[in-house]
């Protein structure tokens, strides 16, 4: 331990405050001069007798001090102790000075806890102690931690404890988005256990934190192993750039870790490299963040919870930050049920230089609870020149997707729904996003907006976008009634209140939902959404009036990630106030067009750099998947085709009153509405002159 600030000061500023002693008779003259007050002392002996056989000797003469003399020989005293105490100063200022020289000495040695280099030579501060003091105990617990890692070279296999009862605690933080508070739901339809639900009962008591720091450490090797292998454990294969894990492999080379696969589950494993416009520190803070993690992902991710902390990292740079969580993975429909995963991430910079993220599943500590467990996965960041990453992401999971739509299941089975490529394509698409929104200039070829307006329209986007899809997904937090119709399409209704929520119009709000397949290209599908002049062939809020393209501004690379505003030019009264916010959204892995009704009065405010938190929102919108199958003669999809997986979602307020009762006639009025639209666009998208022939080419 450092010594206490006062210990670095400077010595001869020390000696300057402290009252120097007299040294020799000169300075006696202070108090009279030395030989009259030796005189002075010599006069006590009073008015003695001669002894007469002593030689005769001059005789003292009597004298009585005066009252200045006995003042004078008074403060000697205490002038006599001063003298003792600056020797004593003097002592430990000398001892001050010598250890100050040593302190000095060892600084210029000395190396830097964080980085290993050599630390600067200067005046250390309190605080500067403190953390030196810090960073020095949580290397520390690193090093703790990397020696358990060591103890896995031998492939020693996971402590097995027993489930047991975990007590309530008060360090739950659940930072995932919600949608409108409480909910009510009109039936029980719920996919998934809902065990995230009850997030105390997940955190790891004392006696489980061991094997959770056992089970990270070994987690983070097993990830880099695997993202920096090759054949026999790929398999590349060879009819696209694709590659498979060999399980037999896999278990060969790996025997330790969560056990082996549960009986019923099915492995997807999957491993995908994309160059991403964000360094690494920002990258590993985005994973670290749950609230960055939630919004970055917002299309997969339809809520998380942070349950513990056990290591935050080492002076804020993340290495070594370990935590428990929870999440809910999703495609955006309710046709597919969310997945649960109850996790520990790790975060370790590696010794090339290359930091890795690592999850994975704690449900041996709650066994035979959750439907899906997460091998270990996560992403290795490499930092590029000029604020770009390579990321090199694998995920790997085991799953129980008995549950699974129909029309969905070759989507899920062929791994895209929830595999690598889903979340590198996700992040690479989210980066450039990102990048542009922290943009100082106004790029080329946005229009309608001010840079102020700029930030706060995709701000304001942004939100809906992530609205929308937790609005959409089979979340366990969602209770969905189907209702059946003639027409062979489910139709998925949810009911929610609207309370206290700036962001949202108060009131009774019915979610509506309905996937179903076509078989037409994607692109071809997201091109038509796109088209402005022929939005209110499909659009209701258009009311077949002319749509205007007011404000365009780019989100990405691509033409069609993009945010625009657009104004309906008709007579009818209820538009005359309205404006439509609309954010595009392409990636290899699917096709997205969100939208919602603004205020023309709210909006001017955001155009204007408003804030734009307090516009309230009700999305809907479209989620195109390529399923990659269908087979023309039989009907049935297969891979190979190139058909559409299309959900339609719509928010509706049908009540302004958050305390008023739900009607059927309302639930009526929204099914009829979204069958009227599918129809619609199946009429478009399939005949009246736009064949499929005409949609592929």
């Amino acid at each position: 331990m450092f010594p206490s600030n006062n210990m670095f000061g400077n010595p001869h500023h020390l000696l300057d405050m402290v009252p120097q002693a007299p040294e020799n008779h000169d300075q006696l003259d202070l108090i009279g001069g030395g030989d009259e007050f030796v005189d002075l002392l010599g006069d006590q002996s009073g008015d003695e007798e001669q002894d007469p056989n002593q030689p005769l000797h001059k005789k003292k003469r009597y004298h009585r001090h005066t009252q200045q003399q006995i003042n004078q020989m008074e403060a000697y005293a205490p002038t006599h102790h001063e003298r003792h105490e600056n020797t004593q100063l003097r002592s430990e200022n000398e001892r001050l000075r010598a250890d100050n020289m040593r302190y000095k000495d060892l600084l210029a040695n000395a190396t830097c806890p964080t980085c290993g280099g050599p630390a600067t030579v200067r005046e250390m501060s309190f605080e500067d102690q403190n953390l030196r003091i810090e960073n020095a105990r949580l290397k520390q617990e690193i090093d703790r931690i990397s020696a358990i890692a060591a103890r896995y070279v031998t492939n020693k296999p996971v402590l097995s404890y027993p489930n047991l009862s975990v007590p309530a605690a008060s360090r739950v933080q659940d930072l995932g988005v919600g949608n409108f508070g409480p909910q009510t739901g009109v039936a029980a339809e719920t996919y998934g256990s809902g065990n995230i639900n009850n997030p105390t009962n997940l955190i790891p008591t004392e006696t489980e934190k061991p094997m959770v720091i056992e089970l990270a450490v070994s987690a983070m090797g097993e990830l880099v192993r695997m993202a920096h292998a090759g054949e026999p454990l790929w398999i590349s294969s060879t009819e696209n750039s694709s590659e498979g894990l060999n399980e037999d492999e896999y278990m060969r080379t790996f025997a330790s870790g969560i056990g082996p696969k549960p009986l019923g589950f099915k492995t997807e494993a999957s491993r995908e490299s994309a160059v991403v416009i964000f360094n690494r520190e920002n990258l590993v803070r985005i994973f670290m963040d749950v609230n960055q993690w939630t919004s970055v992902f917002s299309s997969i991710v339809s809520r998380a919870m942070t349950l513990d902390v056990y290591s935050a990292g080492v002076a804020g740079n993340y290495n070594g930050a370990l935590q428990v969580m929870t999440a809910e993975i999703q495609v955006p429909t309710p046709a597919v049920p969310t997945r649960e995963i109850y996790f520990v991430r790790y975060c370790k910079q590696q010794a090339d230089g290359i930091w890795a993220v690592v999850d994975v599943s704690l449900d041996s500590l709650r066994p035979n609870i959750f439907r899906s467990r997460r091998r270990p996965s996560g992403c290795l960041i490499q930092e590029l020149p000029n604020g770009y990453s390579k990321v090199t992401w694998v995920e790997h999971v085991e799953i129980d997707d008995r549950n699974v739509h129909t029309i969905y299941k070759p989507f899920v089975n062929s791994g895209v729904a929830f595999g690598a490529r889903r979340w590198v394509t996700t992040l690479e698409r989210q980066c450039e996003r990102l990048a542009r929104v922290m943009a100082i200039n106004m790029p080329p070829g946005d229009t309608g907006v001010i840079p102020e307006g700029r930030k706060s329209m995709l701000k304001l986007a942004e939100r809906m976008v992530t609205s929308f899809f937790n609005g959409v997904g089979a979340s366990t937090a969602h209770t969905w009634t189907t209702l059946t119709g003639n027409g062979g399409d489910d139709v998925r209704i949810m009911c929610r209140k609207s309370i206290n929520d700036p962001g949202r119009p108060p009131g009774i709000v019915i979610s509506a939902a309905t996937s179903f397949w076509l078989p037409v290209p994607p692109k071809r599908i997201f091109d038509y959404f796109r088209n402005v002049p022929q939005r209110n062939e499909w659009d209701i809020l258009s009311n077949g009036g002319d749509v205007q393209e007011m404000a365009y501004i780019a989100s990405g690379r691509d033409p069609g990630n993009s945010v625009s505003l657009l104004r309906v030019r008709s007579t009818c009264p209820s538009l005359l106030n309205m404006l439509i916010l609309q954010e595009t959204i392409v990636d290899s892995t699917g096709f997205y067009v969100v939208y919602a009704p603004v205020d023309v009065v709210a909006m001017n405010v955001v155009l204007g750099g408003g804030d734009p938190d307090y516009v309230a929102l009700l999305p809907s919108g479209f989620s195109l998947i390529p399923d990659g199958s269908y087979n023309q003669a039989s009907g049935v999809p297969e891979v190979g085709s190139g058909g559409t997986l299309i959900t339609v979602a719509f928010q509706i307020l049908v009540d302004s009153t958050p305390t008023a009762k739900l009607t059927m006639d309302a639930v009526t009025t929204v099914n009829d509405l979204i069958k009227c639209t599918v129809e619609k666009l199946k009429g478009i998208l399939l005949g009246g002159g736009v064949t499929i022939e005409n949609m592929k080419r």
